[in-house]
Parts: C-alpha cells; sequence; structure tokens
C-alpha cells in the first residue's frame, strides 16, 4: 500500500472539506507526474468504508485501465467496468470505472437510478463542460464530484467554474520542482522562426490541419536544429498536429541518424515501439498528440513541442510527459522555436510557471535572447523581478501619492508590490463566490489588519489577502502598517523583512524624534544584514 506524500494528504483533506462544507462539485489540481491518481484513489478507499459507491469517469481506455490498476495498487480494492460491451450493474464492487462514451448514450444511462452513485470522480477534468460529460453528470446530480485536472491556466479555471462550485486544493509546477517531486525544467529558444499568421483558428485553437501544412516547409531546419541542440543523446518525445506531419519528421530524423519511430492511435506495433523507447533502443519518438494522456516514461528528458496552442492545458499535458524524475535525469529540456504569429498568443515555457502575463511575456523575451538552456524558475525569478523594478518605475509617482496623503491604511497595490506577490497581482477570480463584491466581514478584517478595502474589487481577492496576511503573521514577517510607515520614509520591499527587525527600526526612528537617523540610507538598507545590530539598540 503507497503512502501518501504531505501534499497529496492536504490535498485529500481539502477535498473531503469541501464536500463537508457542501461544495459538492470541487476541484483538484495536480501537475502532471505529481500522482493525482493516488490521491483520489486514497479518498474512494474512504468513500467505499463509508459505504458509498463511487464512479471514475473518464474519456479513454488507458485512462480507465491506469486508473483501476493504481487504486488495486493503492488501496487494494477492485473495479467494475462501464464500457463497451462490459456493464458493472450486478458486480458487487463498489468502485466502477466509466467511459464516457458509453454512459453518456441514453439507453445505457437510464439503466442506471439516478442516486446509484454517492460521488464521481473526473478524470482530466477539463473535459467535463463537453456535452457527453454533462449529460452523464445531470443523470447523477445528487452525487458529489472531484474534478481532478493538471492545467494551471486561469482562463481554463474560470471556465471550470461554471460548473465546478470551488477549487479544493491546488499544487503548482514551481512548488512541485521545488519540492524535488518533479525534474527541474530548462528551457532552450531555438532561434528558427515558424510563420503560422496564416493558420486559423478551430474552437479556439489553431486548426491542425493548417498546422500540419505550415509546418511542413521547416521540418529539415527543425531536424537539424534538434541535432545541434544534442537530443542524439537524449530520450526525447516530438508533438506534431498531424500523424502524416509525424511520420515525415521521423523520417527526417532517420535521415539524420537518429534511432527515431513514429507512433499513432493505428499503429499495430504500438506497444513495441513504446516499450523499445523505454529501454532505450530508440531515441526519439513523434506522434501527433496521441502522448498528451495515459502515458507515462520517466525517462523522457527531452521534449520538443512541434504543435503550437493556445491551450495551457493541452500544453501542460504535453511537457509533462518529461517532468517525472528518473535516475540519472537532472532536468528536462524544452526546446521552444520562435513561432510568429501576429493575431494570437501562444503558449510558451513561460506559461508552465508564471501566474502572470507580464512576467510570462519579459521572461519569454528573456529565454529569446539566452541563446542557451535556461531553468525556468531562474527565469522567472528575473522576469519577476524586471516586471517589479518596471512597475515601480511606472507607479512611482502613484505611490508618492499615497504616501502625501498620510493614509492610516496601506493600498493593496503598494503591499503587493511590496511584498512581490506575483499571486496577488495576476489575481483572476474563477468561481461564483470569488467574483462577488468582498464581505462586510472580510472589509471590516483587512481594515482592522491595515488593508485599504476600497481598491479590492472582488471576494476571490479578498480572501486571498486574508490568506496571505494570515500566513505573514505565522511566518513573522512585517505587518501592513510596518510596511507604511517604513516605506513612507523611503525604505524598500519592506514587505519582506522579519516584523522584528522592522519594529526594532520603527523603535529607533520613534527615538530619534520620528526622524531616520544619519547613518541609514533607506535606498539601500536591509535589515538581513544589520539583523544583530537591530537587536542591540
Amino acid at each position: 500500500m503507497m503512502a501518501l506524500r504531505p501534499y497529496q494528504l492536504e490535498a485529500k483533506t481539502a477535498i473531503v472539506g469541501e464536500w463537508e462544507k457542501g461544495n459538492k462539485r470541487t476541484l483538484l489540481v495536480l501537475p502532471t507526474g505529481t500522482g493525482k491518481t493516488i490521491v483520489f484513489s486514497k479518498l474512494i478507499e474512504d468513500c467505499v468504508r463509508d459505504g458509498e459507491r463511487v464512479l471514475v469517469l473518464a474519456h479513454r481506455g488507458e485512462l480507465l485501465e491506469q486508473a483501476a490498476d493504481k487504486l488495486h495498487q493503492s488501496t487494494g480494492l477492485q473495479c467494475a467496468v462501464e464500457k463497451a460491451e462490459e456493464s458493472s450493474l450486478g458486480s458487487w464492487f463498489r468502485v466502477v470505472v466509466g467511459s464516457v462514451q458509453s454512459l453518456m448514450r441514453q439507453k445505457r444511462l437510464t439503466r442506471f437510478p439516478m442516486d446509484y452513485f454517492n460521488s464521481i470522480i473526473v478524470d482530466e477534468a477539463h473535459h467535463v463542460l463537453s456535452d457527453s460529460y454533462q449529460r452523464v453528470l445531470s443523470h447523477f446530480e445528487g452525487a458529489k464530484v472531484l474534478g481532478v485536472t493538471a492545467t494551471p491556466d486561469r482562463g481554463d479555471m474560470r471556465n471550470l467554474g461554471t460548473y465546478f462550485q470551488s477549487l479544493a486544493y491546488e499544487y503548482t509546477l514551481p512548488k512541485a520542482i521545488k519540492e524535488g517531486f518533479l525534474c527541474p525544467i530548462k528551457a532552450q529558444t531555438i532561434p528558427l522562426k515558424l510563420d503560422l499568421g496564416a493558420v486559423p483558428l478551430a474552437q479556439g485553437d489553431f486548426q491542425v490541419a493548417a498546422l500540419g501544412n505550415a509546418l511542413d516547409p521547416y521540418l529539415d531546419r527543425i531536424a537539424d536544429e534538434m541535432l545541434a541542440a544534442g537530443c542524439m543523446d537524449r530520450r526525447t518525445v516530438v508533438f506534431l498536429p498531424l500523424i502524416s506531419t509525424a511520420k515525415k519528421f521521423a523520417e527526417k530524423l532517420r535521415d539524420r541518424c537518429f534511432a527515431c519511430a513514429e507512433v499513432n492511435g493505428e499503429s499495430k506495433d504500438r506497444s513495441e515501439v513504446l516499450r523499445r523507447f523505454a529501454s532505450g533502443d530508440l531515441n526519439v519518438i513523434c506522434n501527433a498528440m496521441l502522448l498528451t494522456e495515459g502515458w507515462d516514461c520517466p525517462a523522457v528528458d527531452c521534449i520538443v513541442v512541434l504543435r503550437p496552442t493556445k491551450i495551457r492545458s493541452l500544453y501542460c499535458q504535453m511537457v509533462g510527459r518529461g517532468t517525472r524524475l528518473a535516475p540519472e535525469k537532472d532536468h528536462l529540456l524544452l526546446l521552444d522555436f520562435l513561432w510568429h504569429t501576429e493575431r494570437h498568443e501562444l503558449c510558451r515555457p513561460a506559461h508552465l510557471i508564471c501566474e502572470s502575463e507580464e512576467v510570462a511575456q519579459r521572461m519569454t523575451e528573456d529565454l529569446e535572447a539566452a541563446g542557451c538552456p535556461v531553468g525556468l524558475e531562474e527565469a522567472q525569478e528575473k522576469a519577476a523581478s524586471e516586471v517589479v523594478a518596471q512597475r515601480e518605475e511606472a507607479l512611482a509617482k502613484q505611490l508618492r501619492e499615497m504616501r502625501s496623503r498620510k493614509r492610516k491604511l496601506v493600498d493593496p497595490l503598494q503591499f503587493e508590490m511590496s511584498i512581490q506577490a506575483e499571486d496577488l497581482a495576476g489575481y483572476v477570480p474563477a468561481f461564483g463566490w470569488e467574483m462577488g463584491p468582498p464581505s462586510d466581514s472580510q472589509r471590516a478584517t483587512l481594515e482592522k489588519l491595515g488593508i485599504l478595502p476600497d481598491e479590492i474589487e472582488n471576494a476571490g481577492k479578498a480572501s486571498k489577502l486574508l490568506d496571505k496576511l494570515a500566513l505573514r503573521k505565522k511566518e513573522g514577517l512585517t505587518t501592513p502598517k510596518q510596511i507604511r510607515f517604513l516605506e513612507s520614509k523611503g525604505f524598500q520591499h519592506v514587505g519582506t523583512w522579519p516584523f522584528d527587525a522592522a519594529k526594532s527600526l520603527i523603535d529607533r526612528i520613534a527615538g530619534n524624534g520620528w526622524f531616520v537617523p544619519r547613518d541609514i540610507n533607506p535606498a539601500t538598507h536591509f535589515p538581513s544584514a544589520n539583523i544583530p545590530e537591530v537587536i542591540g539598540w
């Protein structure tokens, strides 16, 4: 039996908490490779122990098999199957793994009483808004629902918020890498301009057939760039828009002595090709989006995305094929190209890690200028710092005006900039309750803690601010009132200071008639280097 990692246990506890609060439709966001199936398997185990019937709903057979296998490995529970000719009715198993394509059929669906399932797990929940899923979920409308997805995209989340009532738990890719559960990613921008200007959109993304035609003229040069980037010595997965394009590109790679194969949904030797790739007999595998879900090979240490997309969940699925840990694998190399499109924003490596579009754009520019592999965390920190500096310059006059009005409360914008909170600056409400105005209780608490509530537009932002303030108090960091006072004296980024150091400095300023002592330069002063001196005052 498998024990849960700390974040997995937190996720499971949070899901139960949402259900107990009455949010029957809640969402779990975990990056690819961090064990979402383990989390919902342990949740299912508790549900079955309480006498419930549980349905695991997915859109592909591989996902159903993966869920059933992981459930058995981690809990010992067996599953019934609702798919094609197999029926779960009459089975004594309390868990059913079901194909949405089968269950959506009216004749099949109506054989189940509407209260047959107590809980439903929707794997790859970014598909949940489709008619097929909605037909099944509306039939069992009394059931608790958990949606599980790897997408970090706030646009996707906002759409999912039309069905789900809350986000129970989110574990981010940067945190998973930092805590050692996923491998670091290095991105390299290849200086090859690929023109997508003539490619039309279909259902919110680039039209696949037109993408294949647009890509064809560049395939030889892309193969040469992969050779120059050292892909010959890596285990590489290449994602392409069409099967014909994938076959063509595999041939060009073989011409350059890559041990390469192509797989697609009709490949009779697919299992053998994937086995050879996993064993190292092949070092490149080309596919037309076949391997985005339900396939894992931890040894993959290079991803080449030649299927440009506007949909971040799809982009994350592709990159996620290479983020798992493996022996002798110290990072994943992600090759990016200079996609040229005047009309549409593309997902790029920066979008894997940045919540703010402003930071993502700056990070993309920095990666293009680097000309070599750069760690995503390092690049994000640099870009965020550059954006903060740019914002500070643009908003310096506004902040001076705020300070000159001698407000007793800190403007939220000043607070966000001082504590360098990108998650607050880039926050977009996703669920219904988040979009409403702050409650009277939220406004009163924020004002009591030193934040001016008038500039906070919605309850979701207010909730995030309150959570941030509670965490800062726990970690012993500066209060909003300390930030307002010290920054009014010219000190910088007081939000990153320890509480005690700020208190000591304020006491010293008070003892000096509320003037900054001459031996302190507010523009360069940072307490970490002066804490021993501060304590001695």
